[in-house]
């Protein structure tokens, strides 16, 4: 197609498989290329999805010229090398959540393609989606007066996936699937946030296999954030105002909207548009951006992904959950993490139903201690939701069974 975006994807799991089915449904952009640490696996991965170039490294599709846009959906432990691989290439980014490991991490990224002068931003696709536009219009409309109290849900009976239980590829329910309740809570109550407080409970590797996550905000207001990885729950987020509330059916990739009034009687309902998966907002956004010579997208700026990104760290100091990475190379020292303050300036990734899938899969067999190491981001639960974020990035033993899914 003349003048279409081409887009490499960096990772062949589950995530990387749905995004390359939602740009054979989209125009002004192709799925043009796949790379994965090896070449069979890219191959399969390329007849399957009926994509046109194969690469046995990441660094050979971001030396071809003709991609335009490279989306990483590996598991979250390999975005920082994955994605400031394809910068130093000169190749703009479109990285699945969880952005990070950590803020360092992240600020380094968006320090590296500001030097390059290339679009970076972060593939949360539940910030591109219509109906959050729609969200966004009710709250402001004051249907339910003023907003004092937010609760949200994501969990997932996963626990026996490599990337919930170990460190090195960024364990734990937090950046899996608290990221989707922090990041519903920022929506509709903004970043204001004085004061964070969390519990988990933990599994034999250390890891956080469920919390529960309080935002306390300068104006009063309060958010209640769960994620569990050993428990199935509502995916529901809630917002309480002074005259009704708000039910938003599945917080990753929204199935409806429905608005009470503070007697109980609905008063409005939005249901989710028709999709192609529910990742082509992210990416007519990213080629928008590129268009337009923007360096982000205006739903996912860089500052809303480093407060996110900061708040896991102070979350993860308080429930001591420690990842390898957060080492500084440098100096041998543990980052120190401060309080969030208001933001004044401010391939794991599953769908949801391939996780519900999988779960129901799995409830019969007894889980694998060894089991390979899968990919990043609960499914959509991006997919999940379509989610699955795409699935994103890894490390060492993550190699094998490498971009299982990231997202």
């Amino acid at each position: 197609m003349f003048n279409s975006k081409r887009v490499g994807i960096m990772g062949t799991g589950d995530i990387a498989g749905t995004m390359a089915r939602t740009l054979k449904g989209m125009k002004g952009v192709t799925c043009y290329a796949v790379a994965s640490r090896t070449y069979e696996k890219a191959e399969a991965f390329a007849k399957e999805n009926k994509v046109k170039r194969a690469y046995g490294s990441y660094q050979e599709m971001c030396m071809d010229p003709k991609v335009d846009l490279v989306y990483v959906a590996t598991p979250h432990s390999a975005h920082f090398e994955n994605t400031c691989l394809a910068l130093e290439y000169g190749k703009p980014v479109l990285c699945e959540k969880a952005f990070a490991l950590n803020e360092k991490q992240a600020a380094g990224m968006f320090k590296l393609a500001a030097e390059k002068d290339l679009f970076l931003a972060e593939a949360m696709w539940t910030r591109f989606i219509p109906l959050a536009g729609k969200l966004k219009e009710i709250l402001s409309s004051n249907k339910i007066g003023d907003i004092m109290m937010v609760t949200a849900d994501l969990s997932y009976n996963i626990a026996w996936k490599q990337r919930i239980t170990d460190a090195s590829l960024g364990g734990g329910a937090l950046l899996d699937l608290g990221v989707y309740g922090l990041n519903f809570a920022s929506m509709v109550l903004g970043n204001d946030v004085v004061n964070i407080s969390a519990v988990s409970k933990k599994g034999d590797g250390g890891m956080d296999m469920q919390d529960s996550i309080t935002l306390s905000y300068r104006d009063g207001q309060i958010a209640v954030i769960t994620c569990s990885a050993i428990a199935c729950g509502s995916a529901k987020g809630f917002i309480f105002g002074t005259n009704g509330h708000i039910e938003v059916e599945n917080i990753n990739n929204f199935e409806s909207i429905t608005v009470y009034n503070n007697a109980g009687i609905k008063e409005g309902f939005y249901k989710k548009e028709k999709q192609i998966t529910g990742y082509e907002y992210e990416v007519m956004s990213a080629i928008n951006s590129l268009n337009e010579n923007w360096k982000e997208c205006p739903e996912m700026p860089k500052a809303q992904s480093l407060e996110i990104m900061k708040m896991m760290d102070f979350i993860r100091e308080q429930i001591d959950v420690k990842f390898p990475q957060d080492v500084d190379d440098l100096d041998g020292e543990q980052a120190q993490v401060e309080m969030p303050v208001s933001n004044e300036t401010a391939e794991t990734t599953e769908t949801v139903e391939e996780i519900i899938s999988e779960v129901a899969e799995n409830l019969s067999e007894e889980v694998s201690e060894e089991s390979s190491a899968e990919d990043d981001s609960a499914s959509e639960v991006e997919a999940e939701s379509n989610e699955s974020s795409d699935n994103s990035e890894d490390v060492a033993e993550a190699e094998n069974s490498e971009e299982k899914s990231e997202e």
